[in-house]
């Protein structure tokens, strides 16, 4: 069934012409009729067998009259008479089932209490609501944005398959509510900021800088969204810890890229700040929306942490999900997600694109081609944005340092023993060679003491004996003994060994030197 009707959308939600003689519902009507809708909608599917998604589910719409007396399937209701319509409901029940939410508990979410009416600070004339428990949020879209979502289900299905930890939307339902002239495209998706943490600071980035500043109308608010420019003045980058800094930066390439592929840009992310040294909220104006976590890889750190399984939620957790992070010496919990990625590079997105070029820097606009705005968003958020946290070199050093000392001690310890274990070895050989095998050990050759060498007057000889001084051994072994030298020949042998201890010349000349000196008795 097509979703055609005599409407225009607008905002998302705007009276037509042929609804002058109805009366306008008012806000609580249409928030009221919405909850009613999506309830019935999810009770009318539990009756239907679980199956495989097909390609046509796609883009199956379900159609309902809900009067206010009711019907043999409706309920009756106070609301003014409505008609629903149900987009893709096989494929969104398949989501919600991918993220771990139960039909019951999707229920109790969305109709147990009234919705919560939130501001948008963006230049869209979306509404946004925010269930009692702090889980979903629903937002009105117009009527090119639910068409385009529809289209783009098969990838998005595609994307979920292979990797749900992602900071971007988490689809969970998209519907339509027509009444009294009024039509109101809503769709339903995660809750990126909790109300339960108070966000000190909150941040709506594109990578632009045309018009990337907040008005005077949002910075008089209790809780405004700075942008772009803001940041750069406030802040001086978020920091963060090596491994999460990378899980947080491919997770943004991977979802950029994904956008890119399906022609998306003018996409934003929502980034909020809370301050952990500031004074908390207390525990009796803490919601107790967290507690029994409903919905899986919903979290900030749940979304970025790749194939590590995630911790299973904790009722006291007082971090409820944030990654956390410094900013100068205060210690923070970011809260973030991709958000706005309904809009397609279209015609009028491209004429948009090109008149800005004319008046301003064509490449500081937000809307650009997908391609160039996907790298510059990487490129913002890895750079000004999110920054590396690295350690303290001198401290790294000193701990080096210091421990290198203390095995360099310890190993000094352990081997000092040994050496003078080795310089007693050497002492007693040395006074077992004085008692008498000075010159008579054939096993153990001792090294004879060098003397000097006199020149022959001859260069030719000269140089023989010096290439045969460096081919023989440096050890010389005699079998017969040798007359005991007199004590002024030891000096001027001592003399002479110990100046040429380090000389590389071989013993050969001075093995027949001092035979020649020295001769056999």
């Amino acid at each position: 069934m097509s979703t055609a009707t005599a409407d225009s959308v607008g905002r998302g939600t705007k009276p037509s012409k042929a609804s002058k003689d109805h009366k306008k519902p008012t806000a609580a009507a249409l928030k009221g009729a919405i909850q009613l809708g999506i309830g019935y909608a999810v009770g009318n599917l539990s009756s239907k067998p679980d199956r495989d998604v097909l390609m046509q589910d796609f883009s199956v719409v379900e159609s309902v009259f809900l009067p206010s007396e009711g019907s043999n399937l409706t309920p009756a209701h106070h609301y003014p008479d409505f008609r629903l319509k149900t987009y893709a409901p096989l494929a969104f029940r398949y989501f919600r089932e991918l993220f771990g939410i139960k039909p019951d508990d999707y229920l109790y979410s969305m109709c147990n209490e009234p919705l919560i009416e939130l501001s948008n600070p963006g230049a869209s004339s979306s509404w946004f609501y925010l269930t009692s428990d702090d889980e979903f949020i629903i937002k009105t879209v117009q009527h090119k944005e639910a068409e385009f979502l529809q289209k783009l289900l098969p990838g998005y299905y595609m994307n979920l398959n292979q990797n749900p930890r992602t900071l971007l939307p988490k689809f969970y339902g998209l519907y339509c509510i027509q009444s009294s002239g009024v039509t109101v495209r809503v769709v339903v998706m995660n809750n990126v900021l909790p109300r339960a943490m108070k966000m000190h600071y909150m941040y709506d980035l594109k990578g632009s800088s045309y018009k990337r500043r907040a008005s005077r109308k949002e910075r008089t608010k209790s809780s405004p969204t700075f942008k772009d420019l803001d940041f750069q003045e406030m802040h001086e980058g978020l920091h963060f810890d090596p491994d999460t800094y990378g899980a947080l930066m491919k997770t943004l390439q991977r979802d950029c890229r994904v956008l890119e592929s399906f022609k998306i840009m003018d996409y934003s992310l929502l980034l909020g700040i809370h301050v952990s040294d500031r004074k908390p909220l207390s525990r009796e104006s803490r919601c107790d929306s967290r507690k029994g976590q409903k919905v899986l890889y919903s979290t900030a750190l749940e979304s970025i942490q790749g194939n590590a399984k995630a911790p299973e939620p904790v009722a006291d957790d007082d971090t409820l999900g944030g990654i956390p992070a410094k900013h100068k010496d205060e210690n923070l919990l970011i809260f973030l997600g991709i958000i706005d990625i309904l809009q397609s590079y279209r015609f009028i997105k491209k004429v948009e694109h090109s008149w800005k070029a004319l008046v301003h820097d064509g490449d500081t606009v937000s809307v650009h081609r997908p391609g160039f705005y996907a790298d510059r968003f990487l490129k913002f958020m890895g750079s000004t944005v999110f920054k590396k946290m690295h350690p303290l070199r001198g401290a790294s050093s000193r701990r080096k340092k210091n421990s290198f000392y203390v095995v360099k001690s310890a190993s000094q310890e352990f081997l000092s023993p040994l050496k003078e274990e080795k310089k007693e070895e050497k002492k007693a050989q040395s006074l077992d060679n004085l008692d008498g095998n000075f010159y008579s050990s054939s096993k153990q050759p001792d090294v004879l003491p060098r003397v000097s060498f006199e020149s022959t007057g001859n260069d030719e000889e000269d140089i023989e004996n010096s290439e045969a001084r460096r081919a023989s051994s440096s050890t010389i072994a005699l079998d017969d003994p040798l007359p005991s030298p007199s004590g002024s020949q030891l000096d001027s042998e001592l003399d002479v060994y110990l100046r040429h201890t380090d000389s590389p010349r071989g013993p050969s000349g001075v093995e027949q030197s001092f035979v020649s000196q020295h001769p056999q008795t």
